[in-house]
C-alpha cells in the first residue's frame, strides 16, 4: 500500500475510491474496503482509501479530554494496509478543511485532484460541512463530474448495524464478547512500562504499569482481563488490571493499566508492550485485605492458565 501525505495533484489512472474516519477498521468497514477491492480488481484499475488526520473531533469538539478511539493513527494505517487496498490517500484535518461543502469536495478533492472515476461509500456515510453530505448529495455532484456511486450496506450482528460507536460502547459497558464480534478481530492496547507502585510484587504478582502510547486511545471498562502480551516480539500470557485498584488505594479517580505477565521475570521499565484483549474475568471488586486480593488473584491466574492453555 502506497500511502499519500496530501492530495494535491495527485492524478491517480482512474481510481476506485472510498472515503472515511475508519476508526477501528471493524467489520462493517471491512465490507465495504473489500467491496472497493473487488471492484478495482474488476475494472483492472487501483483501489484507494481516502481518510483524515487527526480524527475530526479533535479538531471540530471544543473539549477533547474524554474523546477516545479505537484505534490510533499507526494502527489505522496496519489495518488499512491488510485490508489489500492500493493507496491510502491522508488528508491533513483542519478548521479550514471542515468548512469545505460535499459538492466542492467531491469537484476538488476526489476529481480534479485524485482522478476518481468509481466512487464506493458506506450506507451511512455523510462527509463535507457540518456533516450534510449524503448519498444523495453525492449522487447529485456525481451526475455533474461524470462520477460513477457504488453505495455498500453494511454489517449486521443481531444487536443491529456494527459501527465504531457500538464497538466503543461495547468497550466501555465491559462486553468484550460484543466488541471482538463486532470488530472482527481482538481488541488491542500498546504503550511503555512505566514506574509503579510495585504493590503487586508484595502479593506475589509483580505487574509493568502500562502507559498508552496513543492518548486518544479507548481504554475498556474496568475489570480484570486475559490478555495475550507481545514484548519485545515475544508473546506470553497474561492477566490485566484495569481500574482504581480499590483493597490498596483509596482514590477511586485514579486509574491503573497494570499486567502481571506468566512465566516472566524480567526488567522491562521503558519498552513498549502490545496487549491484546482475549476475555474479560470479571469486574473490578474491593476486598477487606490484601490476602484476599491475592487469593481472588490466583483464581483470575487460573482461568489465563486454563484459556490459553
Amino acid at each position: 500500500m502506497v500511502i499519500h501525505e496530501g492530495f494535491e495533484n495527485l492524478k491517480l489512472q482512474n481510481p476506485v475510491v472510498t472515503t472515511g474516519i475508519f476508526d477501528g477498521v471493524h467489520r462493517g468497514h471491512r465490507v465495504l474496503l473489500d467491496s472497493l477491492v473487488s471492484k478495482a480488481k474488476r475494472l483492472g484499475r487501483e483501489s484507494v482509501v481516502v481518510t483524515f488526520s487527526p480524527h475530526p473531533r479533535l479538531v471540530l469538539d471544543n473539549d477533547t479530554k474524554g474523546l477516545s478511539f479505537l484505534s490510533s493513527p499507526g494502527e489505522k494505517v496496519k489495518l488499512l494496509e491488510a485490508s489489500g487496498v492500493d493507496h491510502l490517500v491522508v488528508i491533513d484535518f483542519t478548521t479550514e478543511f471542515s468548512a469545505v461543502s460535499a459538492c466542492d469536495f467531491v469537484k476538488e478533492v476526489l476529481v480534479k485532484n485524485i482522478g476518481t472515476k468509481n466512487l464506493v461509500i458506506g450506507y451511512d456515510h455523510h462527509f463535507g460541512r457540518g456533516g450534510k453530505g449524503n448519498f444523495d448529495t453525492i449522487e447529485q455532484c456525481a451526475g455533474i463530474y461524470g462520477l460513477e456511486v457504488e453505495r455498500v450496506e453494511g454489517f449486521y450482528t443481531q444487536g443491529g448495524p456494527v459501527s465504531s460507536s457500538s464497538i466503543r460502547n461495547a468497550l466501555s459497558s465491559g462486553d468484550l464478547v460484543d466488541a471482538t464480534l463486532r470488530l472482527g478481530y481482538y481488541y488491542t492496547l500498546s504503550g511503555r512500562v512505566i514506574k509503579g507502585r510495585q504493590i503487586g510484587r508484595t502479593i506475589g504478582f509483580p505487574t509493568a504499569n502500562i502507559e498508552p502510547e496513543y492518548q486518544h486511545k479507548l481504554i475498556p471498562c474496568k475489570g480484570v482481563y486475559a490478555v495475550e502480551v507481545y514484548v519485545s516480539g515475544n508473546k506470553y500470557a497474561g492477566m490485566l488490571s484495569i481500574g482504581s485498584n480499590p483493597t490498596v488505594n483509596n482514590d477511586p479517580m485514579k486509574r491503573y493499566i497494570e499486567v502481571n505477565i506468566l512465566d516472566f521475570n524480567r526488567d522491562i521499565y521503558g519498552e513498549r508492550v502490545t496487549l491484546i484483549f482475549r476475555k474479560r474475568l470479571r469486574d473490578e471488586l474491593k476486598f477487606e485485605n490484601a490476602i484476599k486480593l491475592a487469593e481472588q488473584i490466583k483464581i483470575d491466574r487460573e482461568n489465563v492458565v486454563k484459556l490459553f492453555s
